[in-house]
């Protein structure tokens, strides 16, 4: 079974060639004397959101990130594009109109990054079938023209030919539904990328040490290249803290700053959730739909999504304290999820199955009174919260809803006069770098990745050096270079980790590639490249690797 692709809109005009990403040349627009409408700290998905839509409404714009684009969170997502099922059964029918909404607008506006995928949900009692039947119909009217597809009751032949490894024992059926899935990583470089090309000004790798305050406003960042340690002041009207779970350490230097307040009396916003992801063969599912447990033995939801030729196993919901930037998984989580998977496959996984193991933080929104743990009852929703000195924090929310977010921070920028009153709703189609017409540039996201997962920009790709030399199936030689000259790329976790996925999807492949990758890097950018550092990250991603897991 293929999955259907949306209908492509008529073909745009040409974007302009890829721009080029050299350190050196965004330095120096670093150092030029220019005021910005907007600074914005944090390169995931809300900070590149905003960047986007912020230059889309014709803003002089500047992003820096302490590490890579999508380095954080973003990268680290269970990969859908979802209105959210169990947040209908919350009841929380705003925040899934929404999803529902964004959804479409983003499968339309990066269809070879986004697209349709069919879920099916078993069901082994006899009330199973009407009870989440109902509420996915629900789904479906909530979706309305955003639909994907309608929600259908199946028979118990039907759920095994969909799902032909799940356990038949004791199966009444399944009910099958329709979402979305994406390339997150790829998604945020697009975000990047098309904010540049619209005249942004973005940087990695560059540090914000502190904040720029006038007369008890804020008037700027100030930051540091991470890679030469050169420091740069820029002077904005308006500041956004977009650093997803780590928006609390700029709120610290804010409020610090301020005449007769210490950066201790700033309340924290974000208790951090884990949520860890396991990859093995697509043999363990073998099929082109995702399997969606909507309750498992502790209560939470399971997923087994067919991804770039992997399925993807996943995921939890664990509170913690710190705010490590490679977390490690929690040895009962691993246990959690192999467990549950074997309620459901006919061959489980083991550990040795297991090609790579990665966790996400979430930054959930917390009132200031919350006590406890329970990271499932704090807001999934987004926040903007507009500081004494005039600093604009957003956090929350997820990546289906990134470019609403977005928009409701420029909104409320303009709001309070912080940025001059612009349109809003310029991105709900503009089409971002990659796509066009060309129906041929598209491919399942199931599928393993390959020039596909460039889009539209394929056939500039294959014109650089290397287009045939692959380095394993997925990646060329040119793939890299792309990478390193108009990707952003400084390091081998940039390159394979997130331009490429290879990291995400075989942790023990990418670290025997590592050394030629950074041969490549350093042809590209004359500058020394870390191996070492690399594989011993490849290692964590390795679940054996875990001595208590």
């Amino acid at each position: 079974m293929r999955t259907t692709i949306l209908q492509i809109a008529p073909r745009m005009p040409t974007l302009p060639q890829p721009l080029p990403t050299v350190r050196a040349d965004l330095q120096q627009r670093l150092a030029e004397a220019v005021p910005y409408d907007m600074a914005i700290v944090g390169g995931g998905a809300t900070g590149l959101g905003v960047a986007l839509d912020a230059t889309a409404r014709g803003l002089r714009v500047v992003l820096i990130d302490s590490h890579d684009f999508a380095q954080g969170t973003s990268s680290r997502s269970t990969k859908l594009v979802h209105g959210g099922v169990r947040y209908l059964a919350q009841g929380n029918i705003g925040l899934v109109q929404e999803a529902l909404h964004e959804r479409t607008l983003l499968l339309n506006n990066a269809p070879y990054l986004a697209q349709p995928l069919p879920f099916v949900m078993p069901t082994y009692h006899w009330w199973e079938m009407p009870f989440y039947g109902t509420g996915l119909k629900m789904y479906d009217v909530l979706a309305g023209r955003a639909g994907l597809g309608g929600t259908q009751l199946l028979s118990r032949a039907q759920t095994l030919k969909h799902l032909p490894t799940l356990r038949p024992k004791g199966l009444k059926g399944g009910v099958k539904y329709w979402d979305g899935q994406f390339n997150d990583a790829r998604l945020a470089l697009v975000l990047a990328r098309t904010a540049a090309v619209q005249g942004a000004l973005l940087v990695n790798y560059c540090r914000a040490t502190g904040l720029i305050h006038e007369q008890g406003k804020v008037a700027g960042v100030i930051c540091q290249d991470q890679l030469t340690g050169r420091v740069f002041h820029l002077h904005s009207r308006c500041v956004v803290n977009a650093t997803g779970v780590w928006v609390d350490e700029l709120r610290q230097k804010d409020g610090a700053a301020l005449p007769g307040k210490t950066g201790a009396t700033t309340p924290a916003m974000v208790a951090p959730s884990q949520g860890i992801h396991m990859v093995v063969e697509r043999q363990f599912l073998n099929a082109d739909v995702a399997l969606m447990v909507p309750k498992t033995a502790d209560g939470r939801v399971l997923f087994a999504v067919p991804w770039l030729g992997r399925v993807i196993l996943g995921t939890t919901d664990t509170p913690r304290h710190d705010l490590a930037r490679d977390p490690l998984p929690f040895p009962e989580e691993v246990d959690f999820i192999l467990r549950e998977s074997a309620r459901y496959l006919r061959r489980a996984p083991s550990r040795s199955d297991v090609k790579s193991v990665w966790v996400g933080l979430r930054p959930l929104v917390k009132p200031v009174q919350n006590e406890g743990n329970n990271t499932k009852a704090l807001s999934r929703e987004h926040t903007v919260v507009i500081s004494r000195s005039g600093m604009v924090t957003v956090t929350g929310g997820k990546w289906t809803t990134y470019r609403a977010m977005a928009e409701d921070v420029l909104d409320k920028c303009i709001q309070i006069g912080l940025i001059p009153p612009r349109q809003s709703g310029r991105t709900k189609t503009l089409r971002l770098l990659g796509t066009d017409a060309n129906a041929s540039a598209i491919r399942p996201l199931f599928e393993a990745p390959g020039w596909h997962s460039y889009g539209s920009e394929q056939d500039f790709i294959r014109s650089l050096p290397g287009a045939d030399d692959y380095l394993c199936p997925g990646l060329t030689q040119a793939m890299v270079r792309f990478a390193a000259r108009f990707e952003y790329a400084m390091t081998v976790e940039d390159v394979l980790a997130r331009r490429s996925r290879l990291l995400f999807l075989d942790a023990r492949l990418a670290s025997e590639l590592a050394p030629r990758v950074a041969e490549i890097l350093q042809e590209e950018t004359g500058a020394s490249v870390n191996v070492d550092s690399f594989q011993a990250l490849a290692e964590q991603y390795l679940l054996k690797s875990h001595k208590n897991l």
